[in-house]
């Protein structure tokens, strides 16, 4: 059974999440030869404050 855990910044709506999961479920299924009710996605979403790049919180790079 994959799991796939999706970490995003903060903002995206259900559509995009929705399209999203479709879409890489049926990658690892034709990858991985499994069944769409085997695919398991978490998404995480994160606060722009909670996440860094090159030592910069995203919110301070807008």
């Amino acid at each position: 059974m994959p799991i796939i855990e999706v970490h995003l910044l903060e903002g995206r709506t259900a559509e995009q999440k929705r399209e999203l999961a479709g879409k890489m479920t049926e990658t690892v299924c034709q990858t991985l030869g499994t069944r769409p009710e085997q695919v398991r996605i978490i998404f995480s979403e994160m606060r722009r404050e909670d996440y860094a790049i090159a030592g910069r919180l995203v919110c301070d790079r807008d």
